[in-house]
Parts: structure tokens; sequence; C-alpha cells
């Protein structure tokens, strides 16, 4: 195959803005997050067209078909065509985050940092539950 049609994977992975430095891809593979074609990949494997992709970035799980190669960092919507998501898993993330909005609905949230007062309360009831 020419070079024009296949890519190395974290170089893929950061052209199409799953991550933002090719370290951090390179990091993700390497750790186990992405898995080509179902099976778990080096950052140096090459990508083609018509690849599947199976990436975790912390709770979110995206499964792609990967449709074109770019050598270069292109604009969110030029990376955007770079694979099409399945529908399974939009609907998935879509739901987890959902989810995740109701789980975190009744959670309190305050503006300020906890005053000195606050700050010697919450020591006290972390070290009463240990």
């Amino acid at each position: 195959m020419s070079d024009d049609l296949q890519q190395r994977l974290d170089k893929w992975l950061w052209a199409a803005r799953f991550f933002k430095t090719r370290s951090l891809a390179a990091e993700a593979v390497n750790g186990g997050k992405v898995h080509l074609n179902g099976e778990r990949a080096k950052s140096s494997r090459n990508v083609k067209a018509g690849d599947q992709l199976q990436i975790t970035r912390g709770k979110y799980e995206f499964i792609i078909t990967v449709e074109g190669i770019n050598k270069t960092r292109r604009p969110a919507t030029e990376a955007q065509q770079l694979y099409i998501e399945s529908q399974a898993s939009i609907q998935k993330r879509q739901e987890l985050s959902l989810s995740l909005k109701i789980l975190n609905a009744n959670s309190p949230y305050s503006d300020k940092r906890p005053n000195k007062k606050q700050r010697r309360q919450i020591v006290k009831f972390k070290r009463a539950e240990n």
C-alpha cells in the first residue's frame, strides 16, 4: 500500500481530534484505551480506510469506522469527515451523559472555596470516616 492510504494510529487519532496532542494519543493507545479491529494495538500500527476503532476516553466510548486519512491536523469540521461513528455508540454516549447529569444534579455546588472553618470541618469529617 502507498503511504497516502495509511497512517500511524497515534497520528490519525491526533489528526481526527480525539486527543489534543500526539503524545496523549500514543499514551492512550499503549494504555489499552484504543482497539483497532477488535484487537489491542500499538501506536505505530497503520490505520487505513474501513478500519474499526474503539476509543475509550474517560467514561465515554466511541465506536467509529475510519473513512479517510489526513496527514495534518485540520479544523474540527474537516476532522469529523475522517470517520463515521455508529448510531449505537452515539446513543450509548448520550444515555451515559444524561445519567451523569441526573446523578450530579443532587450534589451541592458552591461558587466559592470553603473558608478556614469549613476546611477544618471537612478534615474532621474525613478523619471520622476512616
